[in-house]
C-alpha cells in the first residue's frame, strides 16, 4: 500500500525481458514493494545505486511502458509502514488506466493539465475525488465527457514529473480504491441481475 508522496525521481537502467533495473538512492530490502510510476513492483536485488524488479506480462500491457525506457525518470515511493502517517490516499499500485496529456496551461500559482481517458475508467473517477498519475496522490477538479482536470500546485510540479510532461504523453493512472470497487460489485450484481438492496451492498462495501 502506498499514499501517492513522491519519495524522489530515479532513472531507469534498462528493461531486460521483464528485468527492469532502476537506479535512485533508495535501497529496499529484497521482498519489499516499491512503486515506480504508480506501479507497485517488488524488489528482487538491491544495491548501493538502486534495485532490481520483474515485470510481469499482464503489467506490461497495462502500463506506460514506453516511459520505462532507459535513462527515463520514474517516480519512487517505498510501501507505507503500518504506523505511516496517511497524507496523500490510499493507492495500491494497481495501474487501471492509462492517461494521455492532452493540455497543459502554467499560470504564476498553479498549473492546469487536462488528461484524456477511457470511458471505462472515467466512469470511476469523480469531481473532487482521488487520483493516481503516475504514481502522485492527486485530487480532481473537474470531469469532462472525455477526461479530467487537474491542478498542480508550484511545489507538486517542481518536484515531481509533472514539470517534464509534454503534450500526448502517456501515463500510468490509478482510480480511487473505493469508487472501484463500488462499480465493480455494481458491475458484477447486474451482470448477475441481482436484487440486492442498497444496504446489502452497503455492508458488502464495509467487509472492505
Amino acid at each position: 500500500m502506498f499514499s501517492g508522496l513522491i519519495r524522489e525521481i530515479g532513472t531507469i537502467v534498462g528493461l531486460q525481458g521483464n528485468r527492469l533495473s532502476v537506479r535512485c538512492t533508495y535501497q529496499p530490502h529484497i521482498g519489499d514493494s516499491v512503486a515506480v510510476n504508480g506501479v507497485c513492483l517488488t524488489a528482487i536485488q538491491s544495491h548501493t545505486q538502486g534495485f532490481l524488479a520483474d515485470l510481469s506480462e499482464t503489467t506490461k500491457s497495462l502500463i506506460a511502458l514506453e516511459n520505462f525506457a532507459p535513462n527515463a525518470p520514474v517516480h519512487i515511493e517505498p510501501a507505507l509502514r503500518a504506523d505511516s502517517r496517511l497524507d496523500g490516499h490510499i493507492v495500491q499500485g494497481h495501474i487501471d488506466g492509462i492517461g494521455v496529456i492532452d493540455r497543459i496551461t502554467h499560470h504564476s500559482a498553479q498549473s492546469e493539465f487536462f488528461i484524456t481517458t477511457t470511458p471505462k475508467t472515467l466512469d470511476a473517477i469523480l469531481p473532487k475525488g482521488s487520483i493516481s498519475v503516475d504514481g502522485v496522490s492527486l485530487t480532481v477538479v473537474d470531469v469532462a465527457h472525455n477526461g479530467f482536470w487537474l491542478t498542480i500546485i508550484p511545489h507538486t510540479l517542481q518536484n515531481t514529473l509533472f514539470k517534464t510532461y509534454k503534450l500526448s504523453q502517456r501515463v500510468n493512472l490509478e482510480t480511487d480504491m473505493f469508487v472501484r470497487n463500488t462499480l465493480a460489485i455494481l458491475e458484477n450484481l447486474q451482470a448477475r441481475k441481482s436484487t440486492k438492496s442498497w444496504t446489502d451492498i452497503d455492508a458488502i462495501q464495509l467487509a472492505f
